[in-house]
């Protein structure tokens, strides 16, 4: 099966939903709304810069495969870009088939095209497929991060302040 992966425009919007809809369903979160989500993946896809372009999906024939959602933060302490993959996301249907081994290969090429010193992702803790899929592509755990988050109440609360 040949796999492409390249970064999404505007024209993915339903595609990039697609895979959004069924990711929130795998996570248990609340049904998205395809048409919603569309829309919502329209506006995001027009917002990104061309130079540094969030979502990468892949494509398995003309069918989407799966996902990967990047920020790109610029400096590090060592002077270094680098990319934060929030999410990769393989749909059921395409998984064990090589799908989020290519996102993350293309996200490592694109990386070491544009002098972007390193990958920098987190996982849920009881997500044992995905630490192991990690682990076989050579990824460090780190113990020295603890990651935390602003939202709801104590956002509002930091914003007003």
């Amino acid at each position: 099966m040949a796999v492409d992966v390249r970064w999404a425009t505007t024209e993915d919007a339903e595609a990039l939903a697609t895979v959004l809809c069924e990711m929130a369903a795998y996570y248990r979160q609340a049904p998205l709304d395809h048409g919603r989500a569309t829309d919502v993946a329209r506006q995001w896809l027009h917002d990104q810069s061309p130079a540094y372009p969030h979502f990468a999906l892949a494509f398995a024939g003309s069918e989407v495969a799966g996902l990967a959602s990047v920020a790109i933060a610029h400096p590090g302490i060592d002077l270094e870009r680098l990319m934060f993959l929030k999410d990769l996301f393989v749909r059921d249907s395409a998984r064990n088939q090589g799908i989020g081994r290519k996102l993350v290969g293309f996200l490592a090429g694109h990386c070491l095209d544009k002098g972007i010193g390193r990958i920098d992702l987190t996982t849920e803790d009881w997500n044992e497929g995905a630490l192991r899929f990690y682990d076989r592509l050579g990824a460090d755990r780190h113990g020295q991060k603890v990651f935390l988050r602003l939202s709801g109440a104590a956002l509002d609360k930091i914003a007003k302040s």
